[in-house]
């Protein structure tokens, strides 16, 4: 990740732990993500629920990365709106 936006000059991380915030958003986005494909498998797919459970967690798997960089984006939007970078 660059240390600064290339465009607007923002500094991405405004000290240590920065990111910490955007676990909270992340594990929002993952949990909404296995209920969905968990119920998707549970009522289309039939399976049982531990199963449907499971697979929904398999299936998120390769969602986590993408999920991981829009949470980040989404704090630094957040972080933004509420106490703005202003050097």
């Amino acid at each position: 990740m660059h240390e600064r936006c290339p465009v607007c000059g923002l500094k991405f991380e405004r000290e240590p732990g920065y990111f910490l915030g955007a676990m909270y958003i992340g594990y929002g986005l993952g949990l909404l993500t296995v209920c969905i494909f968990s119920l998707l498998l549970w009522w289309l797919g039939k399976l049982p629920f531990q199963r449907a459970v499971i697979g929904g967690v398999l299936l998120f798997l390769p969602f986590a990365p993408a999920l991981t960089v829009m949470a980040r984006v989404l704090f630094i939007y957040l972080d933004q709106t509420i106490d703005p970078d202003r050097s």
